[in-house]
């Protein structure tokens, strides 16, 4: 790792890589988007088997799979994953918004009502990783803003399967159906519908850049949550900063992904060099070390610049989806 500083890059230049990543997939992203338009359910069984390697006859989980994934994933992870739920609930039951009326002087009654969507579809990621929460975090808002239906898609496993913690999270949450396919195609179907999954009215969770496009491809059919990419992190550190700490959170975000990013900016020369060598010997000890390692070597990035005020500065320009 190349430690850089001020004058050796910009804010810009540390975002081109991705907006070019981004430009590349698009075209892609439109093919499938419209296969899955005019194809529906054919389209999206041939995209498991091409890209999870699962041979499928049918997308829809059925309650034999959740009732076995609820009975293997342990009564410590389902007392988690329900505790977890509380949190979210007391949290989010606060921003739940109230309509309203006001009469006027002259008798002109103004008002407004909040209401439900009807349908919302929830992209909870798979194949690399695990995501219960992701699955609680999109989920538990949607029950409580009063949407009677949710729907969730996730990539299979190549024997077809889903991992059993997304499926209990998804009964914690109290999600209606769930679908096993990912990437852009699963963004498809929900936007458009298809023999098996319903046509939803927004979808909301995180993806890698595929995804990522295929939501913007939809937007405006549908709602979206965000645009929101390979995942990534930006860390400002002054010299009280512990280095181990740094490179472990750098770490934590480059094993999502091997388009994710991981951004150091420190004020400090010997935050900066320790934390490259941190992030090396932690590498080596990852069980996820090819992803993150990818990750690392072609996103990461450690800026030495002269004062916290210019840190905030590329920061506010770089925009990360995490800022710590």
């Amino acid at each position: 790792m190349n430690i850089q500083f001020a004058g050796d890059t910009t804010p810009s230049a540390l975002r081109e890589r991705a907006s070019a990543q981004f430009s590349q997939v698009e075209a892609v992203v439109r093919g499938i988007v419209e296969d899955v338009r005019r194809n529906g359910d054919a389209a999206l069984l041939q995209y498991c088997e091409k890209f999870d390697q699962a041979h499928l006859t049918s997308l829809a989980v059925t309650e034999e799979e959740i009732r076995t994934a609820m009975a293997s994933v342990g009564e410590a992870l389902l007392s988690t994953l329900e505790e977890a739920a509380q949190n979210i609930q007391a949290f989010h039951s606060r921003q739940v918004r109230q309509g309203f009326s006001v009469m006027e002087r002259s008798g002109v009654m103004m008002g407004q009502r909040i209401l439900p969507l009807d349908r919302v579809g929830l992209y909870i990621p798979g194949g690399r990783a695990s995501y219960p929460s992701t699955v609680l975090m999109n989920a538990i808002p949607a029950k409580l803003a009063g949407v009677p239906e949710i729907m969730l898609v996730t990539p299979p496993a190549p024997d077809g399967t889903v991992s059993p913690a997304v499926l209990a999270a998804a009964h914690v949450a109290g999600v209606d159906r769930v679908f096993k396919v990912g990437g852009a195609q699963a963004v498809a179907a929900l936007a458009f519908g298809t023999e098996s999954i319903p046509r939803v009215d927004k979808i909301t969770g995180p993806g890698n850049l595929y995804v990522a496009a295929a939501k913007k491809e939809v937007y405006g059919l549908v709602d979206i949550d965000m645009i929101a990419g390979p995942s990534e992190v930006l860390i400002i550190a002054d010299e009280t900063a512990i280095p181990a700490y740094v490179a472990a959170d750098l770490l934590a975000q480059a094993e999502h992904d091997p388009m994710a990013a991981a951004i150091l900016l420190t004020t400090s020369q010997a935050v900066a060099a320790e934390a490259a060598r941190e992030v090396e010997w932690q590498l080596a000890k990852l069980p996820r070390r090819s992803i993150a390692e990818a990750s690392w070597r072609n996103n990461g990035h450690i800026v030495v610049l002269p004062s916290l005020a210019e840190a905030a500065q590329w920061s506010n320009a770089i925009a990360p989806e995490h800022l710590e």
